[in-house]
C-alpha cells in the first residue's frame, strides 16, 4: 500500500512536540532556578557544555554564583557552605587526588566522616568526576556546594598542608644581592601558579624579604609592579624607603607564594582580595594582613606586620606626659560617657586605647571590644572581630556586645551614624565608651560626629573628651641623630641601629579636649570647628603642637620631624 504523502509530515510533528514535552519537564525539573527549555536546548549547543555545565548553566540564567547555589541547594538537598573549613582528617583527598584534578574539576575534601569523604564543589553537574573521585579515595563521597573563591582557596590550603611548606623563617637568613640573586636564578617559571609558590627558591625568597623587613622593625613590606620593574619597600618610623628591586619576572612567584601563606586564591588576579596570616622568627610571633589590588602593571602586594612581643601598651613608652595621664584617666575611670581619641591611619590610635585599658580594674569591670581586626590580645578581655562576609558589622557586633553587660566598650572604629548612635546610646544607659575617630584634630571631632548624623543634644550628654594624636620619629640614642657612629679613632659610620636615618622608634604627641559647659553650649547651637577651637584654648586646652616642642626641647625629637607631621 502506498504511504499517505501526509504521514512523514504527522510523525515528524510528533516527534517535534514529544520532545519539547521532554524539555519542558527536564527544566521542571530544575525547580527555582526556572530553567526553561529553550535554556536546555542552547545548553546543549553551547560551548563547554561538557567540561563545565554547571558554568553554562549560570550564564544561561545570568545570575550570581551564590544564590544560583542556593537554590540548587533547595532543590536537590545537598548542603550549601559559602566559606568550608579544612579539617585535619580530609588529608586522605590530598595525598590520593592529584592537586591538578583537584583544579581542574573544582572539588576540595573538607573533611572525613566516619567512612565517607565530604568534598566541597563548585561545578556540581559532574557525576562521573565524583564517581572517579570515589574509586580514587576508596570511599564514598559526600558533596557540599561552594562557591568557586572558596573551593581554590580550600585546595591551595590543603596542598599547602600536605606538602609540609616552611612557615617558619630562619634568624641567620642572610639579606643582599647576592643572596636575591641566587633565590631568583633558582625560581623556574611555569603555568602552575600552586606549584611555583611550593618551590624551595621562592620561599626562601618571600622568607628573606619578611626577615629583612622584620630586622629593619618595618609595619609594612609593600611589593609594588612597575613598568620595568619591580619595586620592594618597607615603612619603617612612618617612613617608605625603597629596599631592593629583583627581576619583574617573579612578580608572579612572589605573589603567589604570599597568597598560598595566606589562604587567598592564586588564581584569582583581576579583583582585590585580602588575608591574614602569622609566621615565627626565632621567638617572635608575627601577625601578617595582607591587601592585594590588581594594577595595570600587575598584583600590588601590601603586608602589615604586627610583633604581638614587641607590642608597647603603656602611655609612659607611647610619650604621653604624667599630666596629660592624670587627665586621660579622670576621663577613663568615668562610670558612664564617651571618650574618643582621633587621628588619622596609622597614628596609634589604638595602641593608646588599649595602654589606657591596661589601667582599668578589669577584675571588677566587664570590659568588651568590637575591632577591624583585632590587633592586641589582652588579658581579662573579650575581643570580637568584624566580619563583613558573616555579617559582623561594628553596628550589629555592638548590639551584640551590649547583652553581654559590659561596663567598659571599645569601638574599633566610628565610621557610620548607625555605629555612632549605639556607640552614643550605650554610653547614655550605664556604659564607658572608647572609640576612635578620623579628625585633624581633638575640637574637630564634634562637628565630625554631627556630619555623620548625630543629633547635637547627644553629643552634649554624652561626650567627655577627646583625645588627639599624631606619632613623631625619635631620635636615635646610639647616634644622636647624626646617622653617624664615631669610633674611638675619630672615625665615622653609618649608624647599624637607625640604619643611616638618625631616628629609631617613633612617640606620639598629645592634645586633650576635655568637654565642659561652654563647649556643650556651643555644641548644641551646631558650631563650627574653629570656634569651638578658640573656646577649648580659653578653657586651658593646649594644642598637640605645644607637646610636640616640649619633646623637642628634652630632646626626644626635632623641630624637622614636628615640621613635617604637623605642618
Amino acid at each position: 500500500m502506498a504511504r499517505e504523502p501526509g504521514d512523514n509530515g504527522g510523525s515528524t510533528k510528533e516527534l517535534a512536540a514529544s520532545d519539547a514535552q521532554r524539555l519542558e519537564k527536564a527544566a521542571a525539573s530544575f525547580g527555582k532556578l526556572r530553567l526553561s527549555a529553550d535554556h536546555l536546548r542552547t545548553f546543549a549547543e553551547a560551548p563547554g557544555s561538557d567540561d563545565e555545565p554547571w558554568d553554562v548553566v549560570l550564564s544561561l540564567l545570568a545570575t550570581d554564583e551564590q544564590r544560583a547555589m542556593e537554590l540548587l541547594s533547595e532543590r536537590t538537598g545537598l548542603p550549601f557552605v559559602a566559606e568550608p573549613r579544612l579539617e585535619e582528617s580530609a588529608v586522605r583527598f590530598y595525598e590520593l587526588v592529584p592537586p591538578d584534578i583537584a583544579r581542574e574539576h573544582h572539588l576540595a575534601g573538607l573533611e572525613q566522616v566516619g567512612s565517607a569523604m565530604v568534598v566541597a564543589t563548585a561545578q556540581p553537574m559532574q557525576p562521573s568526576v565524583f564517581q572517579m573521585l570515589e574509586e580514587r579515595l576508596g570511599m564514598p563521597v559526600r558533596l557540599v556546594l561552594s562557591p568557586r573563591g572558596a573551593v581554590a582557596g580550600l585546595i591551595n590550603r590543603g596542598y599547602e598542608q600536605q606538602g609540609d611548606l616552611v612557615t617558619e623563617i630562619v634568624d641567620e637568613m642572610p639579606f643582599d644581592e647576592s643572596a636575591i640573586a641566587s633565590a631568583a636564578g633558582s625560581i623556574t617559571q611555569g603555568n602552575d601558579l600552586l606549584a611555583m609558590a611550593r618551590q624551595t627558591p621562592v620561599i626562601r625568597l618571600v622568607n628573606m624579604i619578611l626577615f629583612e623587613a622584620i630586622r629593619r622593625r618595618a609595619s609594612d613590606v609593600h611589593i609594588h609592579p612597575e613598568e620595568n620593574r619591580l619595586v620592594i619597600r618597607y615603612r619603617v618610623d612612618g617612613m617608605l624607603v625603597d629596599a631592593f628591586s629583583p627581576p619583574t619576572s617573579l612578580a608572579s612567584a612572589i605573589s603567589s607564594r604570599i597568597k598560598v601563606m595566606t589562604e587567598l586564591d592564586i588564581a584569582n588576579r583581576h579583583s582585590p582580595q585580602d588575608g591574614y596570616t602569622s609566621v615565627r622568627v626565632g621567638s617572635k610571633k608575627i601577625d601578617i594582613r595582607l591587601s592585594v589590588i590588581p594594577t595595570v602593571y600587575g598584583e600590588r602586594l601590601v603586608m602589615r606586620l604586627l610583633d604581638q612581643s614587641q607590642t608597647q601598651l603603656s602611655l609612659d613608652q607611647v610619650g604621653m606626659t604624667e599630666a596629660m595621664q592624670t587627665e586621660l584617666m579622670d576621663i577613663v575611670d568615668r562610670p558612664n560617657g564617651m571618650l574618643l581619641v582621633t587621628g588619622p591611619t596609622g597614628s596609634g590610635k589604638t595602641t593608646t586605647l588599649y595602654a589606657a585599658l591596661q589601667k582599668i580594674d578589669r577584675a571588677t569591670r566587664n570590659v568588651m571590644t568590637i575591632e577591624d581586626p583585632v590587633e592586641y590580645h589582652l588579658e581579662g578581655i573579650s575581643q570580637m572581630q568584624v566580619n563583613p562576609k558573616r555579617d559582623v558589622t561594628f553596628a550589629k557586633g555592638l548590639r551584640a556586645l551590649l547583652r553581654q553587660d559590659p561596663d567598659v566598650i571599645l569601638v574599633g572604629e566610628i565610621r557610620d551614624q548607625e555605629t555612632a548612635q549605639l556607640a552614643i546610646q550605650a554610653s547614655l544607659t550605664g556604659h564607658f565608651v572608647l572609640a576612635t575617630l578620623h579628625t585633624n584634630d581633638a575640637p574637630g571631632a564634634i562637628p565630625r560626629l554631627i556630619d555623620i548624623g548625630l543629633e547635637p543634644f547627644l553629643i552634649t550628654s554624652s561626650l567627655l573628651g577627646v583625645l588627639a594624636q599624631r606619632l613623631v620619629r625619635k631620635i636615635c640614642p646610639t647616634c644622636n641623630g647624626t646617622a653617624f657612629e664615631h669610633s674611638h679613632t675619630g672615625n665615622a659610620k653609618r649608624c647599624d641601629s637607625c640604619l643611616g636615618t638618625g631616628y629609631r622608634g617613633r612617640l606620639a604627641v598629645y592634645e586633650i579636649m576635655k568637654m565642659n559647659d561652654t563647649l556643650r553650649r556651643l555644641t548644641a547651637q551646631n558650631a563650627d570647628g574653629v570656634t569651638l577651637y578658640e573656646a577649648a584654648v580659653d578653657a586651658g586646652f593646649k594644642p598637640m603642637r605645644e607637646d610636640a616642642l616640649d619633646k623637642v626641647k628634652r630632646g626626644l625629637t626635632d623641630q624637622s620631624e614636628v615640621y613635617r607631621v604637623l605642618h
